[in-house]
């Protein structure tokens, strides 16, 4: 009697493993975003449990929790999903376009730029109201950015990663020195900028979130139409022309799409600290350097992070609360020195 030998199954390829691990934490990611958005509504100086936030959110009665859910949770909730998200990507894409590890919203002067326009907002247009600073505070960024890149642009090396970082960097220094001029010699200004520059959600209703959302969907569309090209550019400019990308135009539209992502999220909630920053290592860490996933997945880690903090700041010291500002850059340090001490050469 004969029988047949089986040939064994082929194994998984590496490619093939590695897609489904990416796809594995995306979906932890999401799932860590939608517990934190839950925990958001349900958690602070008053502790609501599960079935008072459902009714709230599904039928509101017009009692206590009703009123603390709709009226004061989400609206930061909401606030804190769009500018963690506009905050991790924007990141993601000044670190691909500098090709600097450290490089954040702060490095091209884009959030200096938002400063600017909102202390100008307080002190020479009487703007009294955070729905008014947005406006202002997203002028300035675009403006800050667009400087960068012309300075840039007609340096000898053109707009090369050195160049945008050191232009940046002296935008920055300069916009700052007007800002503490400003605030210097006008004691309304200061009072009303200090509550802006701490950086958080409170006080924000949902027009803030209406008015800046439309700029980080536009940042969000471009960011996804240049990921391809950020992973050549990480090969040098010379590869990605071989490769048959514009280098020109790629750097333009990653960069268009970091000022409008940063210049919203700054002038929405302030100058939040290191989520720009230790989001993209965090998710480069966990899915590798392909910039399509480090997008996604950084783009669920940004808000998780930024509500999480939120939350923290809420429950530290009731009744008071500590604003995300503070507890993002308590979390955040520590966290990017894990990061810088575990890192490893990563691959797409």
């Amino acid at each position: 009697m004969t029988t047949l030998a089986t040939r064994p199954a082929p194994a998984p390829s590496r490619s093939g493993t590695r897609t489904g691990r990416r796809v594995a934490v995306t979906v932890a990611a999401a799932l860590a975003l939608l517990l934190t958005v839950l925990a958001s509504f349900a958690l602070g100086s008053r502790q609501l449990g599960v079935d008072q936030v459902w009714h709230a959110l599904v039928a509101p009665d017009g009692g206590d929790a009703s009123t603390i859910v709709r009226e004061l949770r989400i609206p930061r909730t909401a606030l804190g999903l769009a500018v963690g998200l506009a905050l991790a990507v924007a990141g993601v894409l000044f670190q691909a376009l500098t090709r600097n590890p450290l490089a954040e919203p702060r490095i091209l002067g884009i959030s200096a730029g938002a400063s600017f326009g909102v202390v100008l907002a307080i002190s020479v247009f009487g703007v009294s109201t955070l729905a008014g600073y947005v406006w202002f505070g997203i002028t300035g960024a675009l403006l800050a950015g667009l400087l960068v890149f012309a300075i840039a642009t007609r340096a000898r090396e053109g707009a090369s990663p050195v160049t945008l970082a050191l232009v940046g960097a002296a935008l920055d220094a300069s916009l700052a020195s007007g800002v503490y001029a400003l605030l210097s010699i006008d004691a309304r200004t200061f009072e009303e900028y200090r509550f802006w520059v701490v950086g958080g959600l409170a006080g924000r209703d949902l027009s803030v979130t209406a008015q800046v959302l439309p700029f980080v969907l536009t940042g969000l569309l471009l960011a996804a139409l240049v990921a391809r090209g950020l992973d050549a550019l990480a090969l040098g400019d010379d590869v990605a022309r071989g490769l048959g990308h514009r280098v020109g135009l790629v750097r333009l539209g990653g960069g268009l799409a970091a000022v409008l992502l940063t210049g919203a999220a700054v002038a929405a909630a302030g100058p939040v600290a290191f989520v720009g920053l230790a989001v993209p290592h965090l998710a480069r860490a966990l899915v590798g350097a392909d910039h399509r996933w480090t997008l996604a997945v950084s783009a669920l880690l940004g808000p998780a992070l930024l509500l999480g903090a939120d939350i923290v700041g809420r429950i530290i010291a009731p009744p008071g609360e500590i604003p995300a500002g503070i507890v993002t850059a308590l979390i955040g340090a520590p966290l990017l020195a894990v990061l810088v001490r575990r890192a490893k050469v990563v691959t797409a």
